[in-house]
């Protein structure tokens, strides 16, 4: 059984994204499952670090925006989303390829909800371990 209370396609999704950093970093939502949502996001010169490793940021960047995203879908009418805290553990580096982030809730309250985000790297391996909390605006 599906968690999301707003019906949208991934059409839908990445429309929304257009004109952000979200498109400008070359992020990409891929799946929406019944408890999970899924983006990619390139290895490239506008996520990189200087020294050639994707820059933690933007490895935060495609964490938050999955959580905000879960976030929303999770909500209805004129319920807003925003994030109250979020953490990110890197584990392991990248340097070319795109990383693709998998978010599943791990708390869905009336006014906060909690979102667990884990970024794999090209070869399948995780990069990033993250937490994103959210408070839910009426």
């Amino acid at each position: 059984m599906a968690i999301w209370k707003r019906e949208v396609t991934l059409e839908q999704l990445n429309l929304h994204s257009k004109g952000t950093m979200v498109e400008h970093l070359g992020i990409r939502f891929t799946a929406l499952n019944d408890d999970s949502v899924e983006a990619i996001m390139p290895v490239d010169n506008r996520t990189r670090q200087p020294f050639g490793l994707l820059h933690g940021g933007a490895s935060v960047t495609l964490a938050e925006t999955l959580g905000s995203m879960a976030g929303y879908l999770c909500t209805q009418g004129d319920q807003q989303v925003v994030g109250l805290e979020i953490n990110a553990n890197h584990v392991r580096s990248a340097r070319e390829g795109e990383v693709r982030g998998v978010c599943r809730a791990t708390h869905i309250g009336r006014t906060h909800q909690v979102w667990q985000i884990e970024i794999y790297g090209p070869d399948s391996r995780l990069c990033c371990s993250s937490r994103l909390t959210t408070a839910v605006i009426s």
